[in-house]
């Protein structure tokens, strides 16, 4: 029974919890034992799907004609939905394909082919696979690439601990895996089930793996202590894992045998692993719901976009409408207007003065909203004009203007900014063309052209934007642009709402723009490079590409931000910027990442270039604006 319908827990997403088992001939037993009975009522078991004591080599000859392999019963056992739902295959954990002796060897790949073949027949959705013997894999990662590139429809899960049980040097499971899925080409059909025992690495090794495709935690019944009425419970800090891993969509399987009496001192007891169960569904169910906005954003996570075009391309009526929804942004952009008109017109002058504020790039009206309400709270006169190129929310806007009475205080102007010729100057210049990279939207070239009507003492809303860069890990997103099958998709920026990622470094600031600034210092090509070191304490990781944020002082002390450690609270209206890599590449605590960033523009378009020189160097991703650009 999925988490999400226990107890009367709702739940977006309903969670499934699994139980390691041993080899049984009674495969519909076993099934209805662990997820049926009192003993468990699990959703699916991991369950060998060949007798552990066979071996090919012992019975080549004997009879070969009549011999049946030793599979866990026929696939008539399950109906093809059970087996499909309820079972996940375990391959034997004894095979070793990069054993020295020669007969284990291809005893192991033999098997391995068979269990794989047998998992296929039954169609199974996934198979676990054990963790290789040694560090040195190649062999293994041959065999199991020669099958995905066979198996399409089904995954393969590398059984990896968490901490290596031989060394308490967090970085040789994480390394160990890297090896393995480098030999299978970042193959998007293989994914991690992570064995979690007692010891845990530190909160940043820990970290790199929310990056990478895992897809099952294994929890031994080890990590459980007992509480005084002998029931199991974990400590925080397998709590909070454990948490993590339910928020990432990644299946929990228990492992093991039930370490406590569980009937001692009590008639009306949990059998079993049952108590494991339950302790575990109600973590599940102490978690924070879903709130209302992030219920619809949920299918947006880790799903790329191409960022808006606004100057090159009309928004659609669902574009502005997405937009307009994020509340806060407009509250904050209200408060910054607010503290404008009031540095501009003092108190005592507030019923004489008439300020003049343009909205450039006004949209369906958000901002003018914003502004006259603005006006309302502070007591100050305005007088208000609307610019905006798109005609279709021109219409919108004029439907405004009447509906709201309008008329008389703002004058809609349907025109490009950058070639509009005003009647007056404007006190207060607002607008909202900020994209996820703060420039990327091409404001800097917008209000390079509109700013020219702004007084010299006037006020620009917003008076300045950062772009922040930050590498990350993040296998879901790099095979999900390796999956398009074409190299120029890696020289294109993605808007993404980020989730399956592991931030490797804290962000560092990138470009700065000021206005009214930057007409009078034009700069059609700007470059910085950054160089990032891991925490020490985080081991070795891979880096997919660089997320980027940006922060923008509004005006005065009010901030817009989507850079993690000072992102405004409750805004969803930007999505970081995804720059992938052609090429993943893995970094050390000791061996620095240093980017190379460029914003170019000729007269027809503004890009993006990019590249790395350290660890190790990369090819400069989309030169001359070659996949991704800008148009003006």
């Amino acid at each position: 029974m999925p988490f999400a319908e226990r107890k009367g827990c709702e739940k977006s997403d309903s969670k499934f919890c699994g139980v390691e088992t041993d080899f049984s001939d009674d495969f519909r037993s076993l099934l209805s034992f662990n997820c049926d009975t009192d003993h468990g009522r699990f959703d699916f078991v991991l369950v060998p799907l060949m007798n552990p004591s066979y071996r090919p080599s012992l019975v080549e000859g004997i009879n070969s004609e009549t011999q049946v392999l030793p599979f866990a019963g026929s696939d008539l056992v399950l109906a093809p939905l059970e087996w499909r739902c309820r079972v996940t295959g375990k391959i034997s954990s004894w095979i070793d394909l990069d054993a020295k002796d020669e007969t284990l060897r291809l005893d192991s790949e033999t098997t391995l082919k068979q269990e794989i073949a047998w998992a296929k027949h039954l169609s199974l959705r996934s198979c676990l696979l054990p963790t290789p013997k040694t560090t040195s894999c190649a062999n293994y990662a041959r065999c199991v690439n020669q099958i995905l590139k066979g198996y399409t429809e089904m995954e393969l899960w590398l059984r990896i601990p968490l901490m290596d049980s031989d060394s308490e040097d967090p970085k040789d499971s994480w390394e160990l895996w890297n090896s393995f899925r480098l030999l299978c080409d970042h193959d998007s059909s293989l994914s991690v089930a992570l064995d979690v025992q007692n010891m845990l690495p530190s909160e940043n090794a820990l970290g790199r793996w929310f990056g990478e495709s895992v897809k099952a935690a294994i929890i031994s019944t080890q990590c459980f202590l007992p509480t005084t009425q002998w029931y199991p419970y974990l400590l925080k800090n397998h709590q909070k894992l454990i948490t993590r891993f339910f928020h990432h969509d990644v299946q929990v399987i228990v492992s093991g045998k039930p370490v406590f009496n569980l009937q001692k001192d009590s008639v009306n007891v949990t059998e079993g692993m049952q108590a494991y169960l339950d302790y575990l569904s109600n973590l599940f169910c102490k978690m924070e719901p879903f709130s209302a906005q992030e219920l619809k954003e949920v299918i947006h996570r880790d799903r790329l976009h191409t960022p808006l075009q606004p100057l090159k391309e009309n928004l659609e009526a669902h574009s502005y409408e997405m937009i307009e929804r994020d509340s806060v942004k407009y509250t904050q952009y209200q408060r910054a207007i607010a503290k404008a008109l009031e540095e501009r017109v003092p108190n005592e002058k507030a019923s004489e003065l008439t300020t003049v504020l343009m909205v450039v790039g006004a949209g369906r009206g958000a901002l003018v909203r914003a502004s006259l309400q603005a006006a309302k709270d502070t007591g100050r006169k305005l007088k208000v004009y609307a610019v905006e190129k798109n005609p279709y929310a021109v219409v919108t806007l004029h439907y405004m203007v009447k509906k709201r009475g309008w008329e008389g205080i703002v004058t809609i102007i349907s025109c490009d900014m950058r070639f509009w010729s005003a009647p007056e100057k404007a006190d207060i210049l607002v607008s909202e063309l900020l994209g996820s990279f703060g420039d990327n939207e091409l404001s800097p070239e917008c209000l390079d052209g509109a700013q020219r009507f702004l007084k010299l003492d006037g006020i620009s809303i917003p008076s300045s934007y950062t772009s922040f860069i930050q590498p990350i890990t993040t296998s879901k997103l790099y095979n999900t642009v390796k999956s398009i099958n074409s190299l120029s998709h890696f020289s294109t920026a993605y808007s993404v709402k980020l989730h399956s990622v592991a931030r490797l470094a804290p962000s560092q600031p990138l470009f700065t723009f000021k206005h009214p600034e930057f007409s009078r210092k034009p700069n059609n090509k700007r470059y910085k490079n950054l160089r990032f070191n891991l925490p020490s304490d985080t081991g070795s990781a891979l880096v997919h590409g660089f997320a980027g944020y940006f922060e923008t002082v509004l005006y005065g002390d009010v901030h817009l931000s989507i850079e993690p450690t000072t992102a405004t609270p409750n805004m969803f209206g930007w999505y970081p910027i995804f720059f992938p890599l052609m090429k993943p590449v893995e970094v050390h605590p000791k061996s620095p990442i240093e980017a190379h960033f460029w914003r170019c523009s000729d007269s027809t378009k503004v890009w993006y270039e990019w590249s790395l020189s350290l660890p190790t160097l990369s090819p400069i991703h989309n030169p001359n604006g070659s996949s991704y650009s800008m148009g003006l």
